[in-house]
């Protein structure tokens, strides 16, 4: 059987997005009313996941050691490229889908359905793998991905986010390296014996302030942010 051509393939992609259109919706949505943080992504994986299999993906849960990740797989016919769709679901402290998560993750189920949906009787040879990817707010759901070897045998992986400018294709993102910093005081009374104290909360001050004059020395690529998790229990 020879191959369908590239044209017909995206018609049966646009087909099959239309028709599941409502249902991609509704999930995310739920997803949006249901913020999750990072590695606690119990519903929205389940959602997610729950989706996958009812599309006809063979889906294994806990892939990489996190109770909230997943993959989706289905072959078409024999060999081919493995093609990896990338989902974020997790939510950001008090302000939850301001990255619009619940769009990145419902969209990669939603487009390796479709996919799915265009391969089959299509003649062409590929594997659509969905990648339920937790903790993308700092936790580094990913990385454990790539350290458990879940990306050894993809020749792509594709993901979309959310943006309020134009639709554009490709770009360059971001690598995070983070570090935590534990100041050590000595607690004093303020009034009484204020030189008995030695007050951590200046240190982790002067820090910042270190680091913020240093934003003027670096690359226009990189940034630098910073928390103060804990100041202190009591000013005196």
């Amino acid at each position: 059987m020879a191959p369908m051509d590239l044209s017909e393939l995206k018609n049966r992609v646009s087909q099959a997005v239309d028709q599941m259109k409502d249902e991609l919706v509704s999930i995310s949505l739920d997803i949006h009313r249901n913020p999750e943080l990072a590695f606690n992504e119990y519903k929205a994986a389940g959602w997610l996941s729950g989706f996958m299999e009812k599309q006809g993906f063979k889906v294994s849960r806990n892939v990489a050691g996190m109770e909230t990740d997943f993959a989706a797989e289905f072959q078409s016919g024999e060999g081919g490229p493995t093609i990896a769709i990338l989902g974020e679901y997790d939510a950001l402290p008090e302000v939850g889908h301001a990255c619009g998560h619940n769009i990145i993750g419902t969209s990669a189920v939603g487009a390796g359905a479709a996919l799915k949906k265009a391969l089959e009787g299509s003649g062409v040879n590929a594997k659509v793998l969905v990648l339920g990817t937790p903790a993308e707010e700092g936790g580094g759901g990913k990385v454990f991905m790539v350290d458990r070897g879940i990306f050894r045998d993809v020749d792509a992986a594709l993901m979309v986010h959310p943006t309020s400018g134009k639709t554009r294709i490709g770009g360059r993102s971001t690598a995070t390296h983070s570090f935590l910093f534990d100041y050590h005081g000595k607690p004093a009374h303020a009034a009484g014996s204020p030189t008995e104290g030695v007050n951590a909360l200046d240190a982790a001050n002067i820090f910042f302030h270190a680091v913020a004059c240093l934003r003027q020395h670096v690359p226009d690529d990189i940034r630098m942010h910073g928390i103060i998790t804990k100041g202190g229990d009591a000013v005196n």
